[in-house]
């Protein structure tokens, strides 16, 4: 048995309720896309979470598409603006707003 130095990722225990959801899901909708196709990118080469990287195949395999397929249409979709569906709450950053605008305007 081979042990792997694992490292936490901080975005862990959200990413893990996510994918359960979506190892649920039969039929994906354009946010589910867009979600297994983040969650590739940010656990791409990751050296830990090996569990959550497994599961991220499991629903690529149970939906019937390969990576490219999955590349394709998330990439449709941003082209379309439909990736926007997503959660504000699911995406990744603080949500700060940095326009210059005064709010007395």
């Amino acid at each position: 048995m081979v042990l792997r130095d694992e490292q936490n990722h901080p975005f862990y225990v959200r990413d893990r309720a996510r994918v359960n959801e979506l190892l649920t899901c039969q039929t994906p909708a354009a946010g589910d896309l867009v979600d297994l196709a983040r969650f590739f990118i940010r656990y791409q080469g990751f050296p830990g979470a090996y569990d959550l990287q497994e599961d991220l195949t499991k629903v690529l395999q149970s939906w019937h598409m390969s990576n490219e397929a999955l590349n394709q249409s998330t990439r449709r979709l941003w082209m379309s603006g439909d990736a926007l569906e997503t959660k504000i709450e699911d995406s990744v950053g603080s949500g700060f707003d940095t326009s210059d605008r005064d709010e007395n305007e």
